[in-house]
């Protein structure tokens, strides 16, 4: 992605994860905000957004952060929210290993409370480990950790699986995490 659709990729994480009020943008309870909506108050607030530009950001993000419904006339973030929305996901089995890219830095507070959501809404785990390091290179010198699944759905654990094929859960326990040596 280049380095104008990464910018433009950035300010929707923001409008449509973190702080829709920043634009006064108006999301729904699932998190759909009004295409229209957006592409005017994001003009509105200095942000040169065209339907066309909206178009390319979503159909070429590698993460597919973005989706539009049927007629592409709302738009909302797959996951990764930080306010409160309902994604309507329904619970899903998840393969019995998952893994969680994260920084060095990081494994000290992980080793003690396990994985937490944080100022997010779900814990975010990939299905196979050569995402987990693009995420944890995100954050600094990256860490895989193995995520014990199928223990967690037998203590009654819930996992949902996002539409760009993240896996979502509340918290991860100490004891289902692998930790490297």
């Amino acid at each position: 992605m280049n380095k104008s659709l990464k910018t433009t990729s950035k300010f929707l994480s923001l409008v449509l994860r973190h702080q829709p009020e920043k634009i006064g943008l108006t999301l729904d309870a699932q998190g759909w905000a009004d295409v229209d909506e957006l592409l005017a108050l994001s003009t509105q607030h200095g942000v040169a957004l065209s339907r066309d530009r909206l178009i390319q950001v979503v159909e070429t993000n590698d993460k597919q952060r973005f989706a539009f419904n049927g007629d592409r006339t709302r738009i909302r973030a797959n996951q990764g929210h930080s306010i409160s929305v309902d994604l309507a996901l329904e619970p899903q089995t998840p393969p019995d290993i998952l893994f969680h890219g994260t920084a060095t830095r990081f494994l000290d507070s992980i080793q003690a409370k396990g994985l937490i959501s944080g100022s997010r809404q779900h814990v975010h785990l990939s299905a196979d480990k050569d995402t987990a390091v693009k995420v944890g290179k995100r954050h600094g010198k990256p860490v895989v950790l193995t995520v014990n699944a199928a223990a967690m759905v037998q203590q009654g654990m819930i996992f949902f699986r996002s539409e760009n094929g993240v896996w979502l859960t509340d918290h991860v326990p100490v004891e289902c995490i692998e930790f490297p040596e």
